[in-house]
């Protein structure tokens, strides 16, 4: 098709644009003119821009409903609107609008609205990697911004504030009876009610840019306070790059969720499939771990898809000077797994003890190694650990929780009081399917979903014991200068970035409660 051909279809939609919301005062024009527009010109200009039309990069909102139903409604509701896929494809083509309740309903029915935290805690993360980071550019060079979206507003609205930095959200409110939705959206008669308090201060000296996609219709009472309107083609969206990580407005540090892929029709027929050999696989490497000795059921592990790199010093070894062979090594590392301390137990071939802050009664029982739990009380934490230590070398994770992105939560300084035979360990994991950690759903089920993976990457770098000056009891260093230290040398390894956020932190974020278990 040529260009000349091209552009004479862009023309007659702009021209069906104007006519359909029966304003000729509207100004239409292509998005590659104001992508050229400068930020001067910009920043005193307030941003209308259609969420799915304009700023996401996918024109399919199938995985995001699939992400909801999947994590909010379980394997069940994710199953049937799997199944439902061809016929709501179908509808979309002849009414769009059909096609999106059909997977509204299906995917909130019955939900309970208190305990719906989706949009908080999962999809920021998918709507993130989503975004066209030639469109992002624009928006944030924009004074003020308001998203539409034909989305239920509950599933972007703390995307658009928390991320993306809006003024206002102009979404879909789902109707709810005794605490559950019902599975039906409101109308769109609020959407003006909120644009009036959105530009009631600017009233008619307000310059309004608004943003959508060619394929897309426009609601007059939206787009009627827009002086210019810019349309996006689907081919110029398919040649947007991504929104890199560093250009983020906001550090995605925690997300919650067991997918960890994308979920097109095609990846969950691949992750339905996948389940009964997955569940099959996992009980397989449990029993190889148990039975096997360290060596052999390393060997039969990476048969089994399970691999990884590790490293250490040439001069490492798990013996130590005659003074300290009454007392144990602590092996200190970051946390990204629930097996954080049975992979070093098996990199060490030998059993350790593992301190955590919480676990489930399912995973202690099936653990191949002693697991403790830490009460949370200084004075009686120490007494156990150095009571441990006694018995033999014991592996602490000191930030008290997991964290899926390249940051390091802060470490506690309990461990720098108890040993100064201090080993840091620097672990990385990647899963390929399924997240083995979670805020708000079973942590019995962790094991089970970090096993069922098709694959696992992981990379374990052990350090050298810390030098007597960098420890509190010969170096007189403070708890909070060796647990700094420590978080540092790993992050550093791993190149990953400190922070000071806590397991109460995380918790707080995408569950809403302290994280106790």
């Amino acid at each position: 098709m040529s260009k000349t051909l091209i552009r004479r279809i862009e023309d007659h939609l702009i021209q069906g644009k104007l006519s359909n919301v029966h304003a000729s005062h509207l100004k239409f024009h292509k998005y590659s003119y104001l992508a050229h527009r400068s930020s001067e010109e910009l920043q005193n200009k307030t941003f209308l821009f259609h969420v799915e039309g304009a700023l996401l990069k996918s024109s399919s909102l199938f995985p995001y409903f699939m992400l909801v139903a999947f994590e909010a409604g379980g394997l069940l509701r994710a199953l049937i609107l799997f199944l439902l896929y061809p016929f709501i494809s179908f509808l979309c083509l002849v009414c769009e609008e059909v096609g999106l309740k059909i997977m509204v309903f299906v995917c909130f029915v019955g939900i309970k609205k208190e305990s719906f935290g989706i949009g908080r805690s999962v999809l920021p993360k998918f709507f993130l990697e989503d975004v066209g980071y030639e469109c992002f550019d624009v928006v944030m060079r924009c004074g003020r911004k308001v998203g539409v979206t034909n989305l239920p507003q509950v599933m972007v609205e703390c995307f658009l504030r928390d991320y993306m930095g809006v003024e206002g959200v102009v979404g879909r409110d789902l109707k709810v009876f005794c605490g559950y939705y019902l599975g039906l959206m409101e109308g769109k008669k609020a959407a003006k009610v909120v644009l009036n308090k959105i530009f009631e201060e600017e009233k008619e000296s307000a310059h309004v840019i608004g943003i959508g996609c060619f394929n897309m219709s426009f609601d007059h009472q939206l787009f009627s306070h827009c002086k210019e309107i810019y349309l996006v083609s689907e081919a110029e969206k398919k040649n947007w790059q991504v929104l890199p990580r560093e250009k983020y407005p906001k550090p995605l540090i925690f997300h919650d969720g067991r997918l960890a892929f994308w979920p097109t029709p095609l990846a969950t027929l691949v992750m339905l499939m996948w389940l009964p050999f997955g569940l099959f696989l996992s009980i397989i490497r449990v029993i190889v771990t148990l039975l096997f000795p360290y060596k052999i059921s390393m060997i039969i592990n990476v048969f089994l898809g399970m691999r990884g790199t590790i490293s250490w010093p040439n001069s490492f070894t798990n013996a130590v000077n005659n003074e300290e062979k009454s007392r144990g090594i602590l092996y200190v590392c970051n946390h990204r797994t629930l097996l954080d301390p049975i992979y070093v137990s098996m990199i060490l071939m030998k059993p350790v003890n593992a301190v955590t802050y919480s676990l489930s009664k399912i995973t202690e029982l099936f653990s191949p190694i002693k697991t403790v739990r830490l009460a949370r009380k200084k004075e009686e934490d120490s007494k156990m650990i150095e009571k441990l230590l006694s018995q033999g070398d014991v592996v602490i994770c000191p930030e008290g929780t997991t964290c899926r992105e390249p940051y390091l939560l802060r470490f506690s300084p309990l461990f720098a009081e108890t040993s100064d035979v201090i080993v840091p360990i620097a672990i990385d994991y990647q899963v390929s399917m399924f997240y083995g950690t979670t805020a708000s759903g079973l942590k019995c089920l962790d094991p089970v979903f970090q096993l069922m993976n098709p694959t696992t990457t992981g990379s374990v770098k052990i350090f050298e014991k810390l030098q007597g000056d960098l420890t509190c009891g010969v170096g007189k260093k403070s708890k909070f200068e060796v647990a700094n230290y420590v978080q540092a040398k790993i992050a550093q390894a791993l190149g990953f970035e400190c922070t000071n956020l806590t397991r109460k932190d995380k918790y707080m974020i995408l569950a809403g409660n302290e994280g106790k278990v």
